[in-house]
């Protein structure tokens, strides 16, 4: 047990030390922008977080050689409670409650693009530029980014890996954690210049440019513009956003395959092939609706909106394109239904994840099959490699969870709302880490006018969700804390 908190104190400093040094780059740009009041609200936090960040990291010592696997689930979630991240927003007066700025800072770590600004063009350059680099951070993960300082701690990293990649990994690509770690972190820097230079190029604003990749590398969606992207009407700028937060939304461990065996690694992945079909099909039922319908008269633009809102709601990223809950009603189910999908394992979006529904496809497929034959029995496979009981089991059981706390969140919210589309959907997208939901919480709106005590929850919802929801039950678990694992 001291071992344990030892260990929580070290890490928790590791992510205090991280927090403060990204309100750096949100000072500067303050100062650049003649925001000395917002400078002087970061200045306050800053030196407070490094502070104690050091002092939990240096004063602390190590006293253990190794963790348990139990123990990394909870260094993930207490990273996210570096939520220090909501003082500049309290500090600075632009939020009015603790409440407040932590819903904001939870979003923004989370990934999810939620929040309770009425207008977030009245949102000073400063917070702006937090907020989006607050989901950036996030995208991967703060512990990941500082994988580099885990044998300092005496770690091998590989079960923080473990946790922090979304989904069950069929296969490890590499025992070195370090380098994998700082490949992924290459790759995930390298998309996020590669689309800043590209939205430059096409009429951006520099400081507009690195919002918006930041938001779609990371699948924060956190746009500076209260009408999202349909703010640039561009086609361009919709084409390159598409293609970022597709590539973002696929495995990024196929990425690092991709690079020793060739664009094959990628291409035979059952779940990359069926993250296609999840992009081109549900764009192609809500382009039939819109241009069918009525709602376009030009090809081009219908197919463009169709599919990038395709896009940013199965990864899960939350940028729109226009007011959705004006479109047909079908449109909407299959927006919502791919929201709860989501991306794709060991990605930076939400969601339940293609991983699990080719799995339980498969298992469906396999239990029609034994209701037929009772004597057939064949290994469900993923890329050719048997899956074990315990995957099949814990997806299983994973989406029977997600059911059961979709539900109770949902009936937990109505208490403060009597739209009962804005409650579920609310819990859903702050689950899945999308943002955006409808009713209230919708294109037009936001969570503003949620209680207090709903903003809490959906903020916990958030945490929850983003740690794959086992990840944050289990600590409730008494067994955790009393039990060797």
């Amino acid at each position: 047990m001291i071992s344990t908190f030892r260990y929580l104190a070290k890490t928790t400093g590791m992510a205090l030390i991280v927090v403060g040094l990204a309100m750096l780059p949100a000072i500067a740009v303050s100062v650049i922008y003649d925001e000395f009041a917002i400078a002087t609200g970061f200045i306050k936090v800053c030196p407070f977080s490094l502070a104690a960040g050091l002092l939990l990291y240096k004063g602390i010592r190590h006293g253990f050689d190794r963790i348990r696997i139990s123990d990394g689930l909870l260094m993930v979630i207490w990273g996210w409670a570096a939520a220090v991240g909501a003082l500049p927003f309290l500090f600075t007066d632009f939020t009015a409650s603790y409440i407040d700025a932590f819903f904001e800072a939870c979003s923004g770590f989370t990934t999810t693009n939620a929040t309770t600004a009425l207008s977030v063009e009245a949102m000073p350059y400063g917070l702006v530029f937090w907020r989006a680099i607050m989901s950036w951070a996030g995208g991967i993960g703060i512990l990941l980014i500082a994988i580099a300082f885990f044998p300092t701690l005496g770690l091998s990293g590989q079960s923080i890996i473990s946790t922090e990649t979304e989904g069950p990994v069929v296969e490890r690509p590499t025992p070195r954690t370090k380098r994998l770690a700082m490949t992924l972190s290459g790759i995930y820097l390298g998309l996020t210049l590669c689309e800043v230079l590209l939205l430059c190029l096409g009429g951006m604003s520099v400081f507009d440019s690195v919002i918006h990749s930041f938001g779609s590398v990371s699948s924060g969606g956190f746009s500076n513009y209260d009408n999202s992207i349909a703010h640039f009407d561009s086609a361009y700028i919709k084409a390159v956003m598409s293609i970022f937060m597709f590539l973002c939304g696929v495995n990024f461990n196929l990425y690092y395959h991709s690079i020793r065996r060739g664009l094959r690694s990628i291409t035979g992945d059952s779940e990359f092939r069926l993250y296609l079909i999840l992009i081109f099909l549900p764009a192609a039922i809500i382009f039939a609706e819109l241009f069918f319908r009525g709602y376009y008269h030009d090809i081009t633009p219908a197919v463009a909106d169709s599919m990038f809102q395709t896009v940013s709601m199965l990864t899960t990223t939350g940028f729109t394109i226009s007011d959705y809950e004006f479109w047909p009603q079908l449109c909407q189910v299959v927006i919502l239904t791919l929201m709860v999908i989501g991306a794709c394992s060991s990605s930076v979006g939400g969601g339940t994840k293609v991983i699990r529904f080719v799995i339980a496809s498969r298992l469906m497929s396999h239990g029609i099959a034994m209701r037929l034959h009772p004597q057939y029995y064949e290994a469900i496979k993923v890329n050719k490699n048997s899956v074990s009981p315990d995957i099949v089991s814990g997806v299983a059981n994973y989406i029977f969870l997600f059911i059961i706390v979709i539900f109770t969140g949902t009936i937990a919210v109505s208490f403060d709302t009597d739209d009962m589309t804005t409650a579920f959907t609310s819990v859903v997208s702050c689950v899945c880490n999308v943002g955006p939901a409808f009713g209230e919480a919708g294109f037009s709106g936001c969570y503003a006018g949620f209680s207090g005590y709903a903003k809490i929850l959906l903020s916990v919802l958030m945490i929850a969700g983003r740690l794959e929801l086992y990840t944050f039950f289990i600590l409730f678990s008494p067994q955790y804390w009393t039990q060797k694992y």
